[in-house]
């Protein structure tokens, strides 16, 4: 077994909630720790509904492939909780993770604290500790009370697509989600906005005014689409003719925009074959993803394709339901689709 499984069951114990939301508790523990969010490489903070897995896939792939190091926090894991943890593009080894939980611990000396506000104060230790040229930061839960909102100085904001999620702590109403979303937006930090719905995007929109956020918002700043069998991308700078991306479905391309203004906001001399080489190298495990091998794929129809997707709202319901309808118009084959709500344990 390894070492940080110890650790990790340990941490469970010291709050009796899963999830609640505040920042006092990490806060204060990350003061003990020297306050490692303020060493932090220039930070890209992503919040919103759905989406935000794959749009940071995306500019990792891109910023990979342009030669930069890139740091990544995501949440939550598939497989194992180093998921969660890239540094300079490796994922965490368990030393190095193991050390870093531990310091947490005993700084935080059995105070409560969620499992997921003492696991995120080690992530940002570790980035503070190693160097890179990019954070990619994602939000666990809603944004303004969420334990990733203790950067001051974020390089972007970016929300992707808002929706109905999380009503218990979030509240019921798509504006009063997008309020939660919003909470990521920092004074004359860019933000960088998805195509949302008409009430979503007048909260946001006024929040980033009070905050003079240079917007860019799709739809309006940016856009993204196919056009035979390609990604067309366009904004203020320029147009990009790119392949389609590798991640299945069509809110990939959404997606995939959003990365690419966000990118092209921040690092205006990135060149175009890195957003070019980052559609096709880009990887998003179980998302869309197609099984050739394993018990599922033994027990399919004969002949059947299987993928393998996860969800937890209604609009990732739609997007899947979107995603099979079209697969299903291009090929004779059938289609054998296991879908499962994405664990998310213990923020």
């Amino acid at each position: 077994m390894e070492r940080s499984a110890a650790v990790l069951d340990r941490l469970l114990a010291l709050h009796p909630k899963r999830i609640d939301l505040s920042l006092d508790r990490v806060l204060g523990l990350l003061d003990k720790l020297g306050r490692p969010q303020d060493r932090l490489p220039p930070t890209i903070h992503v919040a919103g509904t759905n989406g935000k897995g794959s749009t940071i896939a995306f500019m990792r792939s891109i910023l990979e492939a342009a030669g930069k190091r890139v740091h990544v926090y995501t949440s939550p894991h598939l497989v194992r909780f180093h998921e969660r943890i890239r540094l300079a593009g490796r994922l965490v080894d368990d030393d190095a993770l193991t050390e870093a939980l531990e310091d947490c611990e005993r700084v935080n000396a059995g105070a409560p604290i969620t499992f997921f506000e003492i696991t995120t104060a080690a992530a940002l230790k570790l980035f503070s500790e190693h160097e890179a040229d990019v954070l990619l930061l994602e939000v666990g839960l809603g944004g303004r009370l969420d334990t990733t909102n203790v950067v001051d100085h974020p390089l972007a904001c970016v929300i992707t697509p808002v929706s109905i999620d999380h009503v218990d702590f979030l509240g019921p109403t798509l504006a009063g989600i997008a309020f939660e979303k919003a909470g990521i937006l920092k004074r004359g930090a860019r933000a960088i906005i998805a195509e949302q719905a008409p009430d979503a995007l007048e909260v946001i929109e006024r929040r980033a005014a009070e905050l003079r956020a240079p917007l860019l918002v799709g739809a309006q700043d940016f856009a993204a689409r196919e056009e035979h069998g390609r990604l067309f991308f366009q904004d203020e700078t320029g147009a990009l003719d790119l392949p389609m991306p590798r991640l299945s479905g069509p809110h990939q391309i959404g997606n995939a925009g959003v990365a690419i203004a966000t990118l092209r906001a921040c690092f205006p001399d990135l060149p175009d074959d890195a957003f070019a080489r980052g559609m096709t190298g880009v990887d998003w495990p179980a998302r869309l993803q197609r099984l050739t091998r394993g018990a599922l794929v033994e027990r399919a129809p004969a002949g059947a394709d299987v993928w393998l997707d996860g969800g937890h709202n209604e609009a990732g319901g739609k997007a899947l339901a979107e995603a099979m309808a079209e697969m299903a118009a291009q090929s004779p084959r059938p289609l054998a689709v296991c879908a499962t709500r994405r664990r998310r344990p213990q923020l």
